[in-house]
């Protein structure tokens, strides 16, 4: 009984947990074309989305990301896909799709999901203004983004 509670209060724990370190500076390339840095974007809150081409709840998650993305854009909010597969081809072909208007970032070698210590796919991590991590949410279950909007509304607002 007591293994049980310890590993469900883990669960729960790893689930969301707040953070207030700055955030580590990376540069990627996108699927825009263009290569992406993360110190570039201050002033604006991200959520950034690390993802998978074989993850089952990527895929559920990334049309509703796409309309956060859409709404929340006029206050300063934009969502950055980053893509873990090892194989660029791999997630272009995910996205003809199940196409997303935000930029998908590739981290083939994996580099940017270690600084950040992706654990969980998908895992998404919330920058505020200040380039400071806020949120951190591993995994996806429907009804996720309801959390996902509470933490974008309060960091908008700051």
């Amino acid at each position: 009984m007591f293994r049980l509670m310890a590993v469900l209060a883990l669960l729960l724990s790893s689930s969301l947990t707040l953070a207030a370190d700055t955030s580590p500076d990376f540069t990627l390339a996108s699927n825009k074309g263009d290569n992406l840095r993360l110190a570039e974007q201050r002033g604006d809150v991200i959520m950034l989305n690390f993802w998978a081409s074989w993850c089952g709840p990527c895929r559920q998650e990334m049309p509703l990301l796409n309309e956060l993305n859409d709404h929340y854009a006029a206050a300063g909010f934009k969502v950055w896909g980053i893509n873990v597969d090892a194989e660029r081809a791999d997630a272009e072909k995910l996205l003809a799709k199940i196409p997303v208007d935000f930029p998908v970032l590739f981290d083939s070698a994996g580099d940017v999901s270690k600084l950040y210590g992706v654990d969980a796919m998908p895992s998404s991590v919330f920058i505020d203004r200040d380039g400071k991590v806020r949120q951190v949410h591993r995994g996806y279950r429907a009804g996720d983004e309801a959390e996902y909007k509470k933490i974008i509304k309060e960091l908008i607002r700051e």
